[in-house]
């Protein structure tokens, strides 16, 4: 698969293959068949997987740790840290927790689990406003010292605090939602990002599955579908939405590509340092996603792309008020 570089040379595939979705409760009911596809993936030449503590909490990195036992060598793993997890129970207390004594103890956690002795990446999930962005850096300087991080990340963080973190530590990432649908970074995040060399790993690029084409006004959600909270999967919403699947079908058709190949190829083209991060539970639309690496959109492409989206105004917050509040995005 192909290679990408992210900040401080740190080179993965050019994808990423996400976990949370294989397990955000404590109870994975097919946890045999992700094992089987996290390995698939890397037998396709995937090299770079996420998840965090905080799915779960704790039964996602297990799994992950489960799927990759043996093949450490194969694979480079981002975790993250900076929920309000007693380190003791796994209860996730609600809020964030970037103290020094929680990333550390978060951290031994995370490799026990993971059954490893370093993580590649190591991701704040969310910028913790009651400690100093010099502090959180600066821990993970001494965790890098120590050999049990080899690179640093930031999830959904602004600009400003990018800029502190990157001041004490070089980072080597941010995660963040980046996608046709949700191109705000584009504003501030992305040119921070480019200025000072690092990586971004977009998170949703398919937009939670909207942006496949398999999603309309009339689709209904299981009672534990998270999208049947989410303002913008309002049914009023989905059918406003749906003139940026129209853009993305108009497109395929012009490169005998999936709706879903043109959103993550637009990613792929917008910048070299850009590796989009995808969850599926299927090996079908796992082959069916990192075919997207070889659609060359062309400049027009992109062009219409870009041009279109932007005039259409999608409708709906990205998450319930409530998430968006406790997240302080």
């Amino acid at each position: 698969m192909e290679k990408r570089k992210l900040g401080q040379g740190f080179e993965v595939s050019a994808l990423s293959l996400g976990a949370m979705g294989y397990g955000k409760s404590q109870e994975i009911d097919d946890r045999t068949e992700m094992i089987a596809l996290l390995r698939a993936a890397v037998d396709r030449g995937m090299d770079f997987f996420d998840t965090a503590e905080v799915y779960g909490p704790w039964t996602n990195e297990m799994m992950v740790g489960e799927a990759f036992s043996g093949m450490r060598d194969k694979v480079k793993i981002a975790t993250k840290f900076g929920w309000d997890i007693d380190q003791d129970t796994g209860v996730h207390r609600g809020g964030v927790n970037s103290k020094p004594a929680q990333i550390r103890r978060a951290l031994e956690g995370s490799l026990k689990r993971l059954g490893t002795d370093y993580v590649d990446l190591y991701y704040q999930h969310r910028v913790d406003p009651d400690v100093p962005m010099e502090d959180v850096a600066g821990v993970v300087k001494d965790l890098i010292a120590e050999g049990k991080v080899l690179h640093f990340g930031l999830s959904e963080a602004g600009a400003g605090s990018i800029r502190r973190a990157h001041a004490v530590l070089p980072v080597t990432a941010l995660q963040s939602e980046y996608s046709l649908w949700t191109r705000e970074p584009e504003a501030e995040v992305i040119p921070t990002l480019e200025e000072l060399g690092i990586g971004l790993v977009p998170f949703s690029p398919l937009g939670k599955g909207f942006l496949t084409g398999k999603i309309d006004a009339g689709t209904k959600f299981a009672d534990n579908d998270f999208r049947g909270q989410i303002p913008r999967f309002s049914a009023e919403a989905r059918e406003a939405n749906a003139a940026l699947v129209n853009l993305l079908r108009t497109i395929a058709g012009r490169n005998d590509a999936s709706p879903a190949q043109i959103a993550l190829a637009w990613l792929l083209a917008k910048k070299p340092w850009i590796v989009p991060l995808f969850g599926t539970r299927r090996l079908e639309r796992f082959e069916e996603n990192t075919a997207a690496l070889r659609v060359q959109l062309s400049s027009a492409d992109v062009a219409d792309l870009d041009a279109g989206s932007a005039a259409i105004p999608i409708q709906g917050d990205r998450y319930p008020e409530a998430v968006l509040r406790r997240s302080g995005l």
